[in-house]
């Protein structure tokens, strides 16, 4: 349970600060890949996390209705577009977000499938959305065979040979 939003804000940031490591790595020629044919692309994956987390998951916050309308290039194309987009969302969700009160946490929110939830899980469920994606994208360019930064300083070779 999430009692303190500063907390939450901190944790969060560090959630975010992984993702931000990873998409570092993103090439330009790496962001219209896609492993089949209407799936997301490199690109849509980072659209996506950024417009779910400032246009559904914000919005929702603020007693709101979901404004997600996808993830195309229609909201940022190009490789420094979509990589400003991908900031620039999490900006205003931040903002939005420290406007919040701890006791705000526990207040009901409802989702766009009509749940009435409390604020506190919505957020989890914010993290949880965001992780989930960012495991598609370690994915996706290991297919591309880029290095990726391992997530807490040791890739799992060097954790087995640390023992």
């Amino acid at each position: 349970m999430i009692t303190d939003i500063h907390s939450f804000l901190s944790y969060y940031s560090k959630v975010k600060a992984r993702t931000a490591r990873l998409i570092a790595v993103v090439q330009p020629q790496h962001m219209s890949y896609s492993y089949a044919v209407d799936k997301f692309t490199v690109a849509d994956l980072i659209r996506h996390i950024a417009a779910v987390e400032r246009y559904m998951f914000a919005e929702t916050v603020m007693g709101r209705t979901n404004k997600y309308s996808g993830c195309g290039p229609e909201l940022a194309n190009g490789y420094d577009a979509v990589l400003a987009y991908f900031h620039a969302m999490h900006q205003e969700t931040h903002n939005i977000l420290s406007e919040l009160s701890d006791n705000d946490l526990n207040r009901k929110c409802i989702t766009p499938a009509g749940t009435p939830v409390s604020l506190w899980r919505w957020l989890m469920a914010m993290t949880e959305h965001e992780i989930h994606h960012r495991g598609q994208l370690y994915l996706y360019l290991n297919m591309l065979q880029v290095i990726t930064p391992p997530m807490f300083g040791l890739t799992s070779e060097e954790l087995a040979a640390a023992r």
